[in-house]
């Protein structure tokens, strides 16, 4: 369980830093004059970082529980 936790963390920490330098690279091109694809990039980012956050949080929670 921990590993697949582990790997799902990963992957969302991943995720994470792809939209984050999609978003600046979107950013630096300056094309988007009205800023609704950065909003969606900052959208996306805020979204994986609460799953890693989720997913860090079950992991404390299966070592207390394994702790015992």
């Amino acid at each position: 369980m921990r590993i697949l936790l582990l790997v799902l963390l990963l992957l969302a920490m991943a995720a994470t830093a792809y939209v984050l330098v999609r978003g600046v690279i979107a950013m630096a091109s300056g094309k988007d004059v009205t800023g609704e694809q950065q909003q969606n990039y900052m959208r996306k980012r805020v979204l994986f970082q609460g799953i890693a956050i989720v997913i860090v949080i079950l992991i404390l929670v299966v070592a207390g529980q394994a702790g015992k």
